[in-house]
């Protein structure tokens, strides 16, 4: 009999098995595959491995604008996605079943299904807990694209595990999967498409901040078709036709095509949860999601659920977020609920967008005309003009008071620089202070304080305008 059995070896999995097991908690965790889950494996790590020699080969391209000679490296694709398995291969580690054993962590191999509700069999072995974790994740959605299938495509399940870099590529979805691998396989020199079926790419974004990525990956040569549905995929030999059509535009309008050597799916999640036996323990699913309750208690009480699988944010920190407040109350007494007030998150592009909060017009709808928003653009900031990298801006919806509704950057490092902004937010702090904040010059983060001065100088108006004129006045008549 276990204390928690966690379903899942992802970031929730992980994180509920290893906290409960330091608490002296008996605790067992199951997984069908390897742990890592799709954040080491298929998501987090490869990616950002990708894109940091994505960006050594721009800047090779690129290095004249800083007084270097430029040059067009010869890309071995084959190197560049070895190079990405061996970060891969450094961070896997960190996840590797014998160190969970040695954190007293009964590590369970193989399909964990539910046979009642207190019981869990695994390859003929019942496993009793008294209560259970399920986090098994999330994978790549496909659409019911014709032709698709025959034509062939890959998700970026399997994009790190291939051997080369396809010569000309169409992603279908302009989120942040999809936007990432673009811009990576255009720096390591692929012919890019990407197309979306909502007007703005980054549909969760700022309007303006997305606007200004889009025309960065533009700039680039990756070309983009927003408000486009793709409704047939078609081999052509070695490579793929693309048929596509305009988003609630006239039926009789001809069709527009594309050709690319591969294409590349990235519309959305779905969960895992199939042969999981969610009947037999009685647990609510929607659509395939596991549905949960403010505590993360699923419609059985002593079985929760956490990370991807629950539908909401699908971010790793938001998993692990999550796995430690089933920790709280799968062990204790005392039971809290989860927040998501402030989740902060980054599409790790050049220039990075990163959100925590509300967009402008999302706290509009909310608050009325209590809302402002306070920008600054990077073009004049000293550390971005000395990086080459002065695009983007910061830009920080308030409240009634200044009270930090949302903050949104495109720049570089906007996802370390979002901190500050969730820091403040979670804190209480209003967007004033902030212009208080003596920031180190010359960084980055220089850019939130002047969108915090921009806001101090919104404020003088009226009477408070007319006391700082009185003083002025005052200040110049007074002898020196």
């Amino acid at each position: 009999m276990f204390d928690v059995v966690a379903i899942g070896g992802g970031t929730a999995g992980l994180v509920t098995a290893a906290a409960c097991a330091g608490l002296g908690a008996k605790a067992g965790l199951i997984e069908r595959e390897r742990l890592g889950g799709d954040c080491l494996w298929t998501g987090c790590v490869p990616s950002k491995a990708l894109i940091s020699s994505a960006r050594v080969a721009h800047h090779f391209q690129n290095a004249a604008a800083f007084g270097l000679p430029s040059t067009a490296p010869a890309i071995d694709g084959g190197a560049v996605l070895s190079s990405v398995r061996d970060v891969r291969a450094q961070i896997a580690p960190h996840d590797d079943p014998e160190r969970f054993r040695a954190m007293g962590v009964d590590v369970i191999e193989g399909s964990g299904r539910f046979v009642s509700p207190h019981e869990v069999e695994v390859d003929g072995r019942r496993i009793h807990a008294r209560r259970f974790v399920v986090a098994t994740g999330s994978r790549a959605a496909v659409p019911p694209i014709e032709g698709l299938a025959e034509a062939g495509y890959f998700t970026h399940a399997e994009a790190f595990d291939r051997d080369t870099i396809p010569k000309s590529i169409a992603v279908v979805g302009g989120g942040p999967i999809g936007i990432e691998l673009a811009q990576s396989y255009r720096r390591l020199g692929s012919s890019v498409v990407v197309i979306e079926m909502m007007d703005q790419l980054m549909g969760r974004e700022e309007p303006e901040l997305a606007a200004r990525l889009t025309q960065a990956l533009v700039d680039e040569g990756v070309q983009i078709f927003t408000g486009r549905a793709v409704n047939k995929v078609e081999r052509t030999g070695s490579g793929r036709r693309i048929t596509m059509k305009r988003v609630g535009g006239d039926p009789q309008a001809p069709l527009e095509t594309v050709e690319a050597d591969e294409v590349l799916v990235a519309t959305g999640r779905r969960p895992n949860t199939e042969d999981m036996g969610l009947e037999a323990a009685g647990v609510a699913t929607e659509r395939g999601w596991v549905t949960v309750d403010s505590k993360l208690r699923t419609s059985q009480k002593h079985i929760f659920g956490a990370g991807d699988v629950t539908g909401g944010y699908l971010f790793t920190h938001v998993a692990d977020h999550e796995a430690r407040t089933v920790v709280q109350n799968a062990l204790f007494p005392v039971r809290s609920k989860i927040n998501y007030d402030v989740i902060p998150w980054c599409t790790y592009t050049e220039p990075e967008l990163a959100h925590v909060g509300l967009t402008e017009a999302e706290a509009r709808d909310r608050y009325g005309s209590a809302v402002s928003a306070h920008t600054y653009d990077f073009a004049g900031l000293d550390r971005a003009i000395a990086e080459r990298a002065a695009v983007g801006c910061t830009k920080i919806v308030t409240g009634k008071g200044g009270v930090i509704l949302g903050g949104h950057i495109l720049g570089s490092n906007a996802g370390t620089m979002i901190a500050e902004i969730a820091l403040a937010m979670k804190a209480g702090i209003k967007l004033g202070t902030i212009s208080s904040l003596v920031h180190p010059y010359p960084t980055m983060s220089e850019g939130i304080r002047r969108a915090a001065d921009a806001y101090r100088r919104s404020q003088l108006t009226g009477w408070k305008k007319s006391l700082l004129d009185t003083a002025l006045k005052v200040g110049r008549s007074m002898p020196a």
